[in-house]
């Protein structure tokens, strides 16, 4: 994978922590260092984790699809992408009555923010890429990415989290396309 593809891909991913950060901070008021450091931290770490994960189980699978990998590629990340256009176009219920930055909410967010992670990760397995350094990027990216949708959450608000949803679903797409495009034309 090429350096602009895993930063458009850390970038992308990353988007989904930006909006949940965006709209927590926007739904719950400032944030404690604590509570900050618990969501970039989480948010970083199953990030990095996730591609881990789904390159595993993704190497297995590229002995079994032969020559459709970067089709699968493709499909895998059209299907993400869209999913999060899909997802910005309807409003996050508010997060206020409970602290999300806390037990099981905290790992559920976490999951859910890094979920489409688990799928690159398949795809860098069925690509025959090396996990290791896109799962570091990832997270760092996430969690940067996190740290900045915190900051500006309050000021900036939900509206701004959807909007950075449906930017980074587009991303996803796109870099599913440029997959299938490199492979389709020889590069």
């Amino acid at each position: 994978m090429d350096t602009l593809s895993l930063l458009g891909t850390a970038f992308g991913l990353g988007m989904d922590a930006f909006a949940v950060g965006a709209a927590i901070s926007a739904g719950q008021g400032a944030l404690s260092n604590r509570q900050t450091f618990r969501l970039i931290w989480h948010f970083g770490l199953f990030q990095a984790l996730m591609p881990i994960i789904g390159w595993l189980g993704g190497e297995g699978l590229a002995n079994c699809t032969g020559g459709l990998n970067h089709w699968i590629s493709f499909g895998l990340l059209l299907a993400i992408g869209g999913n999060m256009v899909r997802e910005s176009r309807h409003p996050e219920e508010g997060t206020k009555g409970f602290d999300p930055t806390r037990g099981w909410s905290l790992v559920a967010l976490s999951v859910a923010t890094s979920i489409d992670a688990l799928a690159v990760g398949v795809s860098l397995g069925l690509l025959g890429v090396s996990v290791w350094n896109p799962a570091v990027i990832i997270g760092l990216t996430a969690l940067v990415m996190t740290f900045v949708g915190i900051r500006l959450g309050r000021t900036v608000g939900v509206r701004m989290g959807q909007c950075a949803e449906l930017a980074g679903g587009t991303v996803l797409i796109a870099i599913g396309i440029r997959i299938l495009a490199d492979h389709l034309l020889g590069r």
